[in-house]
């Protein structure tokens, strides 16, 4: 059975002592410092391990029978396949040693980005998602995705509010279930395509790297699909931010990734949204205890861009 925190994340000494030993002779030096970063929700072990060598790498570790191990080895063959230029760390290699699993990528040097308005990494990100969607993911990394199922082709939420609205929701929004819960019944069916999906888009799952700019981390739920789906997951982290959902809208019509497909864009943002709010009012899981604060903030962006959209 996995020994998991009632909150918060794995540490490394949490690791059992035969990875960690396994992990530091792969590395070449003892470990004499590991640091969590801020931000994610996981549980699993994610930590920058600084060597007494004076090089750091970051771990991410679990049990074999965690759920999230399987999530880790998926990131690891996808870093090992994403086309040159990407903007993903490297991966430095995958050690198994008592019933657990750790993945080693190479460590990034810098903050997560300033998505802001008086940032310009936002703009930066906004180019790596046309570059990273302007054409078909390469053979090697479709073959890496087949049998992973897309996690956003089954977001939803609208359905089960309509059912039995909670009494906590916007006037405005409850207005408009009915045709929320349509354009998310349009959503699966447009889900498909052959663009590289990261698939969880947020300011914490990217770092502005000293050396590389705005680099892309958690590959774990990669998969494809329409070019949109990036993109339209970073509009409303940009809300969040700070920028007005007006200018994030229009941002969305213009951009290479969503103005192709804008309806596609529209069902794929009704289905998120309406995640957020239906998955926002269940009790925290274990481990994640801001999980929820943060989808009901979520929530609120992405209606208020949706709002400009359905008009």
């Amino acid at each position: 059975m996995s020994s998991l925190p009632p909150v918060g994340r794995l540490k490394w000494t949490d690791v059992p002592t035969p990875l960690r030993t396994r992990l530091e002779t792969a590395l070449g030096s003892t470990v004499v410092d590991a640091a969590t970063p801020a931000g994610g929700f996981g549980h699993q072990l994610a930590a920058a391990l600084t060597l007494a060598s004076g090089r750091r790498v970051f771990v991410k570790a679990a049990p074999d029978d965690d759920p999230l191990t399987d999530a880790n080895v998926h990131e690891a063959n996808i870093l090992d396949v994403l086309p040159p230029g990407a903007p993903a760390p490297e991966l430095l290699g995958l050690h198994r040693a008592a019933d657990w699993t750790a993945v080693v990528i190479a460590h990034l040097d810098g903050p997560h980005p300033d998505l802001s308005p008086a940032s310009s990494d936002a703009g930066q990100t906004w180019a790596l998602l046309d570059k990273l969607t302007s054409n078909p993911a390469p053979t090697a990394y479709t073959t890496a995705v087949v049998g992973t199922p897309s996690g956003a082709a089954g977001l939803h939420g609208w359905n089960v509010l309509l059912a039995n609205p909670p009494g906590d929701l916007n006037p405005d929004v409850r207005h408009r279930l009915l045709e929320l819960a349509e354009l998310e019944a349009a959503w699966p069916a447009l889900a498909h395509g052959d663009r590289i999906v990261h698939g969880d888009l947020r300011a914490d799952n990217m770092v502005r790297d000293h050396d590389r700019g705005v680099t892309f981390v958690d590959w774990a739920h990669a998969t494809t699909g329409p070019a949109c789906i990036d993109a339209a997951s970073l509009a409303p982290q940009l809300v969040l931010a700070g920028h007005a959902p007006a200018d994030i809208a229009r941002l969305l019509c213009d951009h290479p990734a969503t103005a192709i497909s804008p309806d596609t864009t529209t069902a794929f943002l009704a289905a998120l949204t309406g995640h957020w709010h239906r998955n926002a009012r269940k009790p925290a899981p274990p481990g994640a205890p801001d999980l929820r604060a943060y989808q009901h903030r979520a929530a609120t962006a992405g209606m208020a861009l949706l709002a400009l959209r359905m008009h």
